[in-house]
């Protein structure tokens, strides 16, 4: 069995930052590509940035120039690092992880982790 779990979000404000972690665990033959996704109280859920397990990185526009996303391969975890947080960021952040594993290859997605960013 594959799991995806998020962890690292919380309130912070204006201005400040946060660092989201996703690992990967389970029956894990290779992962493919990692992202985070983001969906806000209203909205479609929407890209934020994705890795491919080679290193090449997409930015959402929104986020460019303030959001980092990277992966330790060796831990199956993907990492995204958020700066300069803008209410307009508030949302559940998902990880997303395509995987080949015991069961073949399929979609993985994390439960999600809330970042609320106010004053």
């Amino acid at each position: 069995q594959v799991q995806v779990v998020e962890s690292g979000g919380g309130l912070v404000q204006p201005g400040g930052s946060l660092r989201l972690s996703c690992a990967a665990s389970g029956n894990i033959f290779r992962i493919f590509d990692m992202g985070w996704y983001r969906q806000a109280p209203g909205k479609q859920r929407e890209s934020v940035a994705t890795i491919s397990n080679g290193g090449s990185t997409n930015y959402a526009d929104s986020v460019k120039g303030r959001f980092t996303i990277s992966r330790d391969n060796a831990k199956n975890m993907v990492y995204l690092q958020m700066n300069s947080l803008s209410p307009d960021d508030t949302a559940v952040y998902y990880c997303n992880a395509n995987i080949l594993g015991g069961l073949g290859h399929a979609s993985y997605w994390g439960q999600g982790t809330q970042v609320t960013v106010s004053s």
